[in-house]
């Protein structure tokens, strides 16, 4: 197992290469005027927009350019984003803790209740509560999710004033948090907040975060749900099943202890994808509730064509993702014994 680990993590770096570098090709479709300007941080910058070209070296051959933005990467430096206004290593780990902090309030909840319907929908084959769940996951995978956060915008901030729209924070907490009335310890605002003693501060945030988590929720519990479902109509319809029924085992011993276990081999490799994919759709969820997080910083960059800011997500993004399906690998052997690695 250790051995298998260390393999893992030895291939990160190369994938890291690999991914930074194909953002590099594609960012060549960028005029290099406008990937230049991306390098600057003032208006003065602006009018040297030449040297800045020949500085970092875009107008040479793509090759030169990784060359040119790898070296700086090695040593730490990642560039400047012209989009946060700040450098991309400073955006990265002030902007991380946010996504995260959404991305963890979503999970747990998308694990458990998308595992339980799954089960539930297919403990209840061809039942109403089975038609029921089905449809919604139906429903989950056909709405967009853009339109999604538009008509729960327009219900809960616009029609109802129930949840705030934009931000994870109002004004008066934003500003206990910018004077360090609030300690900023994780840079999770709900924890900082129970830290400090703050329950006010935890409240807004745990409002601010109940758009954008189910959002988040409803796109991705749906292929949770028909996966889980389909796992364990597979589980409940083998040979070993119908053996524990033959010696008089409860239903209930035979769906938790045989059935169940079984089946989360597939669930778990489901929700492995699915933290992987809470990422990507971070971005878009995000952007649209004005959450300051990594992934409406992502969006902004690639629409101004800032090429550092993209290739700092990029680096993060892929490192998310391998070390997901790190643990997810790891997860199998927790769930099943019988699973090694060599």
């Amino acid at each position: 197992m250790l051995s298998f680990l260390i393999r893992r993590l030895l291939s990160l770096p190369l994938i890291l290469l690999a991914v930074t570098l194909l953002i590099v090709l594609v960012m060549q479709l960028i005029p290099v005027e406008q990937r230049a300007a991306a390098y600057t941080s003032n208006l003065e910058q602006l009018g040297r927009l030449q040297e800045i070209i020949e500085t970092n070296n875009l107008d040479g051959n793509v090759f030169e350019q990784y060359w040119s933005w790898l070296q700086g990467a090695l040593v730490g430096n990642l560039g400047y984003s012209r989009t946060s206004g700040q450098p991309v290593l400073v955006t990265l780990r002030e902007r991380f803790p946010v996504t995260l902090e959404l991305t963890l309030y979503t999970i747990v909840p998308l694990a458990l209740l998308g595992v339980w319907l799954g089960g539930y929908a297919a403990l209840h084959r061809n039942r109403l509560a089975d038609t029921v769940i089905r449809t919604l996951a139906v429903l989950g995978y056909s709405v967009p999710s853009f339109v999604l956060e538009v008509w729960l915008l327009v219900i809960f901030y616009g029609a109802l004033n129930l949840l705030p729209g934009t931000g994870n924070l109002g004004n008066e907490s934003a500003i206990l948090l910018l004077t360090g009335e609030l300690r900023r310890v994780t840079g999770l605002v709900t924890l900082d907040a129970l830290l400090s003693g703050r329950l006010d501060v935890f409240w807004d945030g745990l409002r601010h975060l109940a758009l954008p988590v189910f959002t988040l929720l409803a796109v991705s519990s749906a292929g949770l749900i028909k996966g889980t479902r389909a796992s364990m109509l597979e589980a409940l319809n083998s040979d070993y099943i119908r053996t524990a029924r033959a010696k008089g085992l409860s239903e209930r011993v035979v769906v938790r202890k045989h059935a169940r276990r079984n089946a989360l081999l597939s669930v778990v490799t489901l929700v492995g994808l699915s933290l992987s994919g809470l990422l990507q759709g971070a971005v878009l969820a995000e952007t649209l509730y004005g959450y300051p997080g990594i992934g409406a910083w992502a969006a902004q960059a690639a629409a101004l064509g800032d090429m550092p800011g993209v290739l700092g997500f990029a680096l993060l993004a892929a490192t998310v993702v391998v070390l997901g399906n790190l643990l997810t690998d790891v997860a199998y052997t927790l769930i099943d014994p019988r699973v090694r690695y060599a």
